[in-house]
């Protein structure tokens, strides 16, 4: 197997011991036994089990932070707000269905997941409300909303919800699906938006 390869066949196998036995049970060998190496294969490509968990940290971030870049982007905004936020919810919860391990670690966070992960996601949940604030802003000025909405509370509001369908559609799918909130955000969306 080539080098690189080999490098993100052995960063999964970090990823599937922790989706399944917690940051608790990672360790070299889990690790080798997961991806079906020795011990010296994973050596060959990281130095520790820290600078191992750095690279699966930065990677998965790196993936996560991607497929938000399409869900919530930045800069100026286009269209009709309900299908924008119809949108992003179907978009968000589709990258959480392809990607399952890596929004795990993010929404449903195992036992023992160590500060620095946390302070990860806590910053990256920081931007975002950035961004859902401006998209907020955005919808109440392209509506007949009522300008004195709190912008704040709409994006925290949007940002909890959006994390608690992630998590429904990591543990519950069958009843749970992307087309499911799809069509209770457009419900709610239009509700709200054609009422003023």
């Amino acid at each position: 197997m080539a080098p690189q390869k080999r490098r993100e066949q052995v960063i999964d196998a970090a990823l599937s011991v922790i989706v399944e036995q917690g940051y608790e049970g990672v360790s070299i060998e889990a690790v080798a036994r997961t991806a079906g190496v020795t011990r010296p294969v994973i050596y060959d490509h990281f130095t520790n089990l820290g600078e191992l968990l750095q690279a699966l940290i930065e990677r998965e971030e790196t993936c996560a932070l991607d497929q938000l870049a399409e869900v919530v982007p930045s800069g100026p905004l286009e269209g009709d707000p309900i299908e924008l936020f119809t949108s992003a919810v179907r978009r968000f919860l589709d990258a959480v269905v392809s990607r399952p391990d890596t929004w795990r670690i993010i929404l449903l966070p195992p036992e023992g997941t160590p500060a620095i992960v946390r302070q990860h996601v806590d910053t990256n949940r920081a931007q975002l409300l950035g961004r859902l604030q401006e998209q907020v802003t955005w919808a109440v000025q392209r509506s007949r909303l009522p300008e004195d909405i709190d912008v704040e509370i709409g994006a925290r509001a949007i940002r909890s919800l959006s994390e608690e369908a992630g998590r429904m559609v990591l543990t519950d799918p069958e009843r749970f699906s992307p087309g499911r909130y799809e069509r209770f955000v457009r419900s709610i969306m239009t509700l709200i938006l054609t009422d003023y």
